[in-house]
């Protein structure tokens, strides 16, 4: 009777563990799995855009330099050289998406390290590192941006440093506000009376129980990248150089035929818009299925 007692709550434990709590609420909301289906796709076509894409997205058609309308030859058209915009658009992800994640990562690095820094040792160092961060907030990001990149040069690799030294300070805001909070719990203080020392307390014991906000923040803001990318190279100063396809760049070459072909402007746009809303609803479902309160 004890063991068979025994076996039960201890299934029940397992059952009430967090994190598979926390995975049955992110599955079971429809929002989320809209938003995961979304970010699948765009994943999915940037992953294998030279499997599915059925013609050179550089190389255009030099027997049909004029658009052609969406068609079962061409799903979504042609722009005015003949290049397909199909698979345009499934190369453009590549170029997104890359560009998205690697500055989301840069400025996950900084965030964390500034806030981790400046929440748990605060004093002369909490001043010194909020000031900089009030400072750098004070300009719109998009402005800085687009400074960082007319000084470093139009090229992938600027674009993704530039939009990562211009994403790390709200991460920094969100993780120092979390540490102000978490170094002042009990297991802190306990680890710390066991003879932790300052690093093993921050990157065993305060990280951990700080990082569901920060991942829903990445998340979101995965999105606001992919859009800030689009900007760049809409102003001419994004990553694609020449005819290298991004969605930006085709939405910006497309403006003088905005009224004859409307594909050429509509289908690139609607890449950006399900992307960017796949990336803001699975960042809702996250934040809703890591809130403790729940």
């Amino acid at each position: 009777m004890t063991l068979t007692s025994g076996v039960l709550k201890l299934k029940k434990t397992e059952a009430n563990h967090p994190f598979r709590m926390a995975v049955i609420r992110l599955f079971s909301n429809p929002t989320t799995i809209i938003g995961l289906t979304l970010v699948l796709i765009a994943i999915g076509c940037a992953v294998f855009a030279n499997v599915i894409a059925p013609y050179d997205p550089i190389r255009g058609d030099l027997a049909n330099l004029y658009v052609k309308p969406p068609s079962l030859e061409h799903l979504f058209g042609t722009d005015e050289i003949g290049r397909d915009i199909f698979t345009r658009v499934l190369y453009g992800a590549q170029i997104s998406l890359k560009v998205a994640l690697f500055a989301q990562f840069i400025g996950l690095s900084i965030g964390l390290f500034v806030g981790l820094v400046s929440g748990y040792f605060g004093g002369w160092i909490d001043i010194i590192l909020s000031r900089i961060i009030d400072i750098i907030m004070a300009f719109p990001l998009l402005i800085i941006a687009i400074a960082l990149t007319g000084i470093l040069g139009s090229s992938e690799n600027n674009i993704i440093l530039a939009l990562g030294l211009v994403s790390w300070t709200t991460i920094a805001r969100i993780v120092r506000s979390q540490v102000l909070s978490a170094k002042e719990l009990e297991y802190v203080s306990a680890a710390r009376s066991l003879g932790a020392n300052n690093l093993q307390i921050l990157v065993r014991h305060i990280l951990p129980n700080i990082i569901a906000p920060v991942v829903v923040f990445v998340t979101l803001g995965i999105g606001s990248v992919i859009l800030a990318e689009a900007a760049l190279s809409f102003l001419g100063l994004g990553s694609a150089q020449q005819s290298t396809p991004s969605w930006g760049k085709m939405l910006t070459e497309s403006r003088g035929f905005i009224r004859s072909a409307w594909w050429m402007s509509f289908f690139p746009g609607l890449a950006i818009l399900f992307t960017v809303l796949g990336f803001n609803l699975l960042g809702d479902g996250l934040r809703d299925a890591l809130d403790v309160r729940t």
